[in-house]
């Protein structure tokens, strides 16, 4: 049994499997017995689990990570992701980078610097620019503009 896995060790009925399908379904849980569709949940939690959960990017190349942490070839995650998701594992991990860039913007306790050092971008200006491509808005204007909007909450 793993974090959100579990696997039966004997075989069970189909009757008994609709059971638990149901049960799981109640609880607000799904039961995945498609091997794809669990890796591909398991290269998201991945994925978020580098991005939002650590004080750290790790500093290996993405791919190379991933791979490791999930004993699969790169190339076959890679694929069998993006024909499930319609995006690329690098899509996936850049918007989420750029939702915890947000976040910790929000937090107001790094400035640009120490953010793209922790979300290991090569250096601010590569960081802005892929933030400004995904929002349409700076860093620093996004930062302003939820100051802003702190401000005016306060006043009312």
């Amino acid at each position: 049994m793993d974090l959100g896995e579990i696997e039966i060790k004997e075989n069970i009925t189909a009757e008994q499997r609709d059971h638990l399908r149901i049960a799981l379904m109640e609880s607000g849980l799904e039961l995945m017995d498609d091997k794809k569709a669990m890796l591909i949940e398991k290269i998201k939690h991945v994925i978020l689990e580098m991005v939002h959960y650590t004080d750290k990017l790790p500093g290996v190349k993405n791919s190379d990570y991933i791979s490791y942490r999930l004993n699969h070839d790169y190339t076959y995650l890679a694929n069998i992701f993006s024909e499930a998701k319609g995006t690329t594992i690098e899509h996936y991990i850049i918007a989420h980078k750029i939702e915890r860039v947000k976040e910790l913007i929000s937090y107001d306790e790094l400035n640009l610097t120490q953010i793209s050092y922790i979300l290991n971008y090569s250096s601010v200006a590569h960081l802005s620019s892929q933030f400004k491509k995904v929002t349409g808005l700076t860093p620093s204007f996004y930062k302003q503009h939820k100051n802003n909007k702190r401000i005016m909450l306060e006043n009312v």
